[in-house]
């Protein structure tokens, strides 16, 4: 597998990536952990704006669904030990450059996105804890959210709050989120990872969620992927909480069953996204200590599944994979060397 890396700027502690349409093309967003800037990109990896310099504490952005550039941030969310002042903000650009306004400040908020079905449009909302009164203070677990999202964001600020509703609490170590999309399923749903296991949660057109439990592994993160190219979607899944153990987890008897582990133990798992490298369905998987690597996992015919290197030394938090001129491209915040770095892998 050839890799070609290309460090596009440094960025303190960078943390977030999302995909972003602006003035009709294909843009990408990064922005830190720590106080420190979010950046603008163009496609080939060129800088165009900085959003804001801070305050950081950015653990998710996604995009407003049909906007020419508005999407949500999270603000202050710095970790989960200092995340009290967390909220989520509308960030619109315009003539005299980004504006920032509250949409709902939600403490400890980690993980959020905007889910579209039957017409309408949802935003889902986890948090990873609820409170804490000294570090790894764990014993106020986090809750999922939701609330149907208005097509006009504009009277949204920090006198008027989108309203939220819990639909799941006790949600120990919420970390974990994937967005599942599909035609044949309906809707866009969402797949949430804790200590408590692997759930999906599904919007109804009465405003109600249903919740199905895919699997009782503690896990930080997953995604639901067809992997293996049979048709049916596997579970590649980090766990436990920020821990050490990639596996693939697949259907059989009607219960979710560990299929692959992969051979070593690996230090502080996080970064994960699925893609296609060469055509083939790829989970790519990164971590923040230790050997600090980022690597490709795919289905392999004759040996189960294969891994290979990407990057080594790296620390990425976050990536995300797109295509781009017919080249498959990673996009990654590595936030222990403080690179924003675009790969392009090929066979």
């Amino acid at each position: 597998m050839r890799v070609d890396k290309k460090v596009l700027a440094k960025l303190t502690k960078c943390y977030s990536v999302a995909p972003l349409n602006y003035r009709g093309s294909d843009c990408y967003l990064v922005a830190a952990e720590k106080v420190d800037r979010c950046i603008l990109f163009d496609a080939d990896g060129k800088e165009l704006d900085t959003v804001w310099t801070e305050p950081g504490g950015v653990m998710s952005m996604v995009q407003v669904p049909g906007t020419d550039g508005q999407f949500l941030a999270t603000h202050k969310f710095y970790s989960p030990n200092d995340g009290a002042d967390a909220s989520i903000v509308i960030v619109t650009p315009g003539t005299g450059g980004w504006e920032r306004r509250t949409l709902v400040k939600l403490p400890y908020v980690h993980r959020f996105d905007i889910l579209q079905s039957g017409g309408r449009r949802y935003l889902i909302a986890c948090t990873i804890k609820t409170q804490a009164e000294y570090k790894d203070d764990w014993r106020f677990p986090g809750k999922v959210y939701a609330a149907e999202l208005p097509e006009d964001l504009s009277g949204f600020n920090d006198d008027n709050q989108l309203e939220l509703h819990v639909i799941k609490d006790n949600m120990l170590k919420n970390h974990g989120y994937c967005r599942i999309c599909g035609e044949t399923e309906g809707g866009e749903r969402a797949l949430v990872c804790a200590d408590n296991g692997i759930f999906i949660f599904t919007p109804g057109a009465d405003g109600t969620w249903s919740e199905e439990k895919l699997s009782d592994m503690a896990a930080s993160d997953a995604l639901f992927m067809d992997l293996d190219g049979d048709g049916e979607r596997e579970l590649v899944v980090l766990s436990p909480f920020h821990g050490d153990t990639l596996s693939v987890l697949k259907k059989q008897g009607g219960q979710y069953v560990k299929v692959y582990e992969y051979p070593e133990k690996i230090e502080f798992l996080h970064a994960v996204c699925s893609g296609t490298i060469g055509g083939r369905p790829c989970a790519i998987i990164g971590w923040r200590k230790g050997a600090r690597n980022l690597l490709a996992l795919r289905a392999d015919g004759k040996a189960g599944y294969t891994a290979d290197m990407l990057d080594t030394d790296c620390g990425p938090a976050n990536a995300l994979y797109f295509s781009r001129n017919g080249k498959d491209c990673i996009l990654c915040a590595n936030r222990e060397t403080d690179e924003i770095a675009l790969y392009t892998v090929s066979e």
